[in-house]
């Protein structure tokens, strides 16, 4: 079992920044992809960024240039370094993780969610 904790989220105003972090904690598998999806109200769950385990990373087109993703590997953290915010990043965050079990099969998660409001 897989136990993620996101922190990070809030108020804050257009053109600030934020951090969103996410730490995995459990025993028995192995993390591959660590990644950032959000979901605005009325809109289907976007990937924001994503990260592998060796550090390439991938980004939504639409936080190119602003937002970074980075990964500390021992300490099963993930981080999302929002500059520039835009009342459109308005959002519940989700933290996602997948990877391997030791004992075989691929699994995946989701954390509980954390608001990001950008007022203009």
């Amino acid at each position: 079992q897989v136990q993620l904790v996101e922190s990070g989220g809030g108020l804050v105003q257009a053109g600030g920044s934020l951090r969103l972090s996410c730490a995995a904690s459990g025993s028995g598998f192995n993390i591959g992809v660590m990644g950032w999806y959000r979901q605005a109200p009325g809109k289907q769950r976007e990937l924001v960024a994503d990260i592998t385990s060796g550090g390439s990373t991938n980004y939504a087109e639409s936080v190119k240039g602003r937002f970074t993703i980075s990964r500390d590997n021992a300490k099963n953290t993930v981080y999302l370094l929002m500059d520039s915010l835009k009342a459109e990043d308005t959002a519940v965050y989700y933290c996602h993780v997948e990877g391997r079990r030791w004992l075989g099969g691929n699994y995946q998660y989701w954390g509980q969610g954390t608001q990001v409001t950008v007022s203009s």
